[in-house]
């Protein structure tokens, strides 16, 4: 009973992890960006220039899309390959293994 007491902690250790480590990668992402954006308006605010150009905002885009796939893995959100559609798949699997044996009894 002990051997799957320890896997259990070592799994439930190692999504904690997965979580502070989202957590971290967020929290420099808001801190960066927030940086970023703050010395950007400071710099446009005195010229002519507008501090709403896309160019302003290409870290804040592209790395939130990271944070995105980041926060996709830790909370294990899958449109396309989730839970249902893996049992689907393995039904369907089995169904046809099932019919093909079938076929030459």
């Amino acid at each position: 009973m002990e051997h799957k007491d320890h896997d259990k902690y070592l799994k439930a250790k190692k999504k904690v992890d997965e979580l502070k480590g989202f957590y971290i990668h967020l929290l420099v992402y808001l801190g960066v960006n927030i940086f970023i954006l703050a010395n950007i308006y400071l710099e446009v605010r005195d010229s002519d220039q507008s501090f709403w150009q896309a160019g302003h905002f290409f870290t804040l885009f592209f790395w939130g899309i990271g944070i995105l796939f980041h926060a996709a893995y830790t909370f294990e959100f899958n449109p396309f390959f989730g839970k249902d559609w893996e049992e689907k798949k393995i039904s369907k699997f089995m169904e046809e293994e099932k019919e093909e044996s079938n076929k030459y009894q």
